[in-house]
């Protein structure tokens, strides 16, 4: 299997430039997302949480209650 994916995801890379960029962001954010609370609503580090939200795709059912 891994014969398979790895060389996939090297000529992903390599044909966009920008992937490995925008995956390491989506991780960053989302362990950045895993390990803060959520703010209280209408507190200014709320609005920043919600980007932080979005970037790591934590929307729908995957977001903490």
């Amino acid at each position: 299997m891994t014969e398979v994916i790895i060389p996939l995801v090297v000529e992903i890379a390599k044909a966009y430039p920008w992937f490995p960029v925008v995956t390491s962001a989506v991780t960053l954010a989302s362990a950045v997302a895993a390990v803060t609370p959520t703010p209280k609503a209408g507190s200014r580090w709320s609005k920043v949480y919600k980007v932080i939200d979005l970037v790591a795709l934590n929307f729908g059912k995957a977001k903490q209650k």
